[in-house]
């Protein structure tokens, strides 16, 4: 669990990591916001995109071997990053960051519900959960450190030693889950999937960019956004039909409540988690003028408590009534942003504190409890398609937080060149979709609390389980 976490971590770090230094990567490459902004969706969207079959992929070969590749991929991509000269070539490499984060991820759910019987994945979701929290609000402040001391291009570089260890880790801990089973492919599932996010995406983050108007030829944003939403409806309608043998995305998953909601909440909290530090770090830097160490800084209190709090969530969360985690966990996220959205000036920076902290502590309170009720009540045979569909949830709302502040950012200052404005308007969105969350989270069925007699029922995975030497 130990070695997995330390992959797991360096994924959701670079979903955040970045964004202190956007400011230095547009003086430095001569880039606009647009193209920075790209710097973070390229590695969400190609983060979010293959999850579904990077799981599948697991369970075909295994995933540790998965899990190995992936790590491998996210190396030498980041080395790319680190050298890249230019916007168009960070955007590339960081794609290539993105497909590599994509074969990790699924694989260490995988390990978790194969191997935790349910009495006991709570507090492994517990760890699970914080590494999220932690990795993903603490990027601002080891980029900060890493900007201001040694250049944004070792925001990247900082991956490799890690890596290296994450890897010596997995070959000496991580036991290897021999598949009993091939499963087949869904190749025109994952087409369509990839065809419709990508498309969705782009017209929505780039429609400022256009005026929301032609972007080649006849083609223009509004058909583009229209394609994408086509190639998702189609992608559902394929994943119900009889002729498709083995869906990516079985629907008869769905018909567990809790699993549904789960995923609803799992995009707003992706969503929420994106649109917040994005726009904050870019305030900082451009209106009372921040360093980097010093944006981090503000932020390090969201970090240490999410971290913290995660989790003593996440043990609670096998309880019955556990729902009133995630419910009090968005309640105050909501809180804090809106706190800072009247707080937001070009004074001291340090009367945001307290909104930081309801912010981490509300991210703590959600992160593990979401995920341990909704996959503790999926039929075992459903877990492998589980983890790939909750993974992607929470990725989609990343790249959707990525693309709809990008969009509000640009379309407000256009209307007012204020940037203070700009960024209280992306935060009053975000407080609107927080109420979809708690609507959410609301409606959760409870559960009863697993017993340890469910670990004999529940502790084979159906895979062999070879043992490193």
């Amino acid at each position: 669990m130990y070695a997995l976490c330390v992959g797991f971590f360096m994924t959701l770090l670079d979903t955040t990591i970045v964004n202190v230094a956007l400011q230095s990567m547009i003086t430095d490459l001569n880039a606009s916001l647009n193209d920075v902004i790209w710097v973070v969706s390229a590695y969400l969207l190609a983060f979010a995109v293959p999850l579904l079959l990077t799981g599948r992929l697991g369970d075909r070969y295994g995933p540790k071997r998965l899990y190995g590749i992936g790590l491998t991929l996210f190396l030498l991509a980041s080395l790319a990053c680190g050298l890249a000269t230019s916007a168009d070539a960070l955007i590339a490499a960081r794609v290539f960051q993105g497909l590599g984060a994509a074969a990790m991820t699924p694989q260490t759910m995988a390990f978790i519900t194969h191997l935790f019987p349910p009495a006991r994945r709570g507090a492994a979701l517990g760890m699970w959960g914080s590494v999220a929290g932690l990795a993903t609000v603490s990027g601002p402040l080891l980029g900060g450190v890493l900007v201001t001391h040694l250049g944004w291009e070792w925001i990247f570089f900082v991956n490799l030693p890690i890596g290296v260890v994450a890897l010596a880790l997995l070959f000496a801990w991580v036991p290897d889950l021999r598949p009993n089973r091939a499963p087949r492919f869904d190749v025109l599932g994952v087409v369509l999937c990839c065809l419709g996010l990508g498309l969705l995406v782009f017209g929505i983050q780039n429609g400022e960019h256009y005026q929301w108007g032609r972007v080649a030829g006849p083609l223009t944003i509004a058909e583009i956004i229209a394609a994408g939403v086509l190639f998702l409806a189609l992608f559902v309608f394929w994943q119900a039909s009889a002729r498709n043998p083995e869906p990516l995305m079985p629907l008869r998953i769905f018909r567990n409540r809790n699993f549904s909601l789960g995923n609803v909440a799992n995009v707003v909290i992706g969503i929420t988690v994106t649109g917040v530090f994005v726009p904050l770090a870019l305030f900082l830097q451009t209106v009372p003028k921040l360093s980097p160490l010093m944006t981090g800084l503000v932020t390090a209190p969201a970090s240490l408590m999410s971290g913290v709090v995660a989790i003593v969530a996440g043990r609670l969360s096998n309880r019955a009534d556990a729902k009133y985690l995630p419910i009090t966990g968005f309640a105050l996220m909501a809180a804090g942003i809106l706190a800072m959205t009247f707080l937001l000036g070009d004074g001291s920076q340090w009367v945001l504190l307290p909104s930081m902290v309801a912010l981490g502590i509300g991210m703590g309170l959600v992160f593990s409890p979401l995920t341990n009720i909704s996959t503790r009540t999926l039929d075992r045979s459903l877990l492998g398609a589980g983890s790939g569909i909750y993974n992607t949830s929470r990725q989609f709302g990343n790249v959707l937080g990525s693309a709809v502040t990008a969009a509000v950012l640009q379309i407000v200052l256009a209307a007012t060149g204020d940037f203070t404005t700009a960024v209280r308007a992306s935060f009053y969105l975000l407080l609107a979709v927080l109420v979809v969350g708690i609507a959410a989270a609301f409606a959760f069925r409870q559960v009863a609390a697993p017993s340890v007699t469910d670990s004999a029922r529940a502790s084979d995975p159906g895979l062999p389980v070879t043992r490193p030497s």
